[in-house]
Parts: structure tokens; C-alpha cells; sequence
């Protein structure tokens, strides 16, 4: 039931997020050359963020013209939102998928900050860079699997040295 104004902002924002999702989704599979793990990148981080997800594939990843991708992601600026964009797809998923189990168990913030943090850092180490990156990168799994352990560790305390705080803030009165 619709009371508050912010409902309504709500439900164009989520409206334009299925429409961002929808278009990245069936852009990125039939006229993106990208890698699959980018294509899975760019289509979750629509997915969460919705229209601005939508802005970063266009600004960053979409080539204007076929055959040009190559040259369209060259600048350095392009390539590290689609190094970020690669980083946040595994961990938000891995965090998302906590952040459901631990709101139905209703656990503390704290323990729900650890349970988001290591199931953020399994998605991003063991699924998105070793796994899904395992051509790229070469080498059997348990080796990408030791390679990337420090970059995703990196990347795992940035986002959630963020998001945690932001958390904190926000939910104060369930940080107990």
C-alpha cells in the first residue's frame, strides 16, 4: 500500500532498475564481445544499483560502434569501473545473500556484519576471481585461488569498511 511519498519514488526508482536490468541484460548478450564474467559483472551491478549501474555500462563498457570495444575500453578510467564492477558483483551478491539469512534469523549487527563479510569475501575469492576468472588468469584454481586471496582481501575491506560503517550508522539501535 502506497502512503508515504517515498513510496511512489520508490516504485518509479524500481520500475527504472527492472527497465536498467533489462536493457544491460539483453545488451550484454547479444552485441557485447565482453567476457561472460563481465557480462554476469555488469548485469548484477544493474541489477542492485539500477539506473546508475545502467549509466556506469554505458559510460564504461558498452561499445559505440561493432567491432570497437577494444579501443571504447582502453582508458584506464574504463578499465578500473570494470575492475570494480567485477569486485562488487562477487561480494554484493555474497553480502546480499547473507543480508537475507541473517535479517530471517534476525541475528545482531555484529554478528550479521561477520556472517555478510566472510560470505562476501567466499563469493569474491572462490567464485568470481578464481572461478569465473580461471582463463583469464591461467593455472589450475587452487593456484588463481592463492594469487587473488590479497586482492580480494583488499577489495573485500574497502567495500565493507564502507558499507559497515554506513550500516552502523543507519541501524544504530540494532547494532546490540
Amino acid at each position: 500500500m502506497l502512503i508515504q511519498p517515498i513510496d511512489y519514488a520508490l516504485l518509479v526508482w524500481f520500475g527504472l532498475a527492472v527497465l536498467s536490468f533489462a536493457y544491460v541484460s539483453i545488451d550484454q548478450w547479444r552485441n557485447n564481445p565482453e567476457l561472460g564474467v563481465m557480462r554476469i559483472g555488469f548485469v548484477l551491478v544493474t541489477l542492485y544499483m539500477g539506473p546508475l549501474g545502467l549509466l556506469l555500462y554505458v559510460l564504461a563498457d558498452k561499445e559505440p560502434r561493432p567491432g570497437t570495444h577494444e579501443n571504447f575500453i582502453r582508458p584506464l578510467w574504463k578499465q578500473g569501473v570494470g575492475s570494480t564492477i567485477h569486485c562488487v558483483a562477487g561480494d554484493a551478491t555474497g553480502i546480499i545473500l547473507a543480508a537475507v539469512i541473517t535479517a530471517t534469523l534476525s541475528l545482531p549487527m555484529w554478528l550479521d556484519l561477520i556472517v555478510e563479510y566472510a560470505t562476501g569475501f567466499a563469493f569474491g575469492l572462490f567464485i568470481f576471481r578464481s572461478l569465473f576468472m580461471k582463463k583469464m588468469m591461467g593455472g589450475t584454481y587452487s593456484e588463481n585461488v592463492r594469487r587473488s586471496f590479497i586482492p580480494e582481501f583488499i577489495s573485500m575491506n574497502m567495500m565493507m569498511g564502507g558499507m559497515g560503517f554506513l550500516m552502523c550508522f543507519l541501524m544504530m539501535e540494532s547494532f546490540v
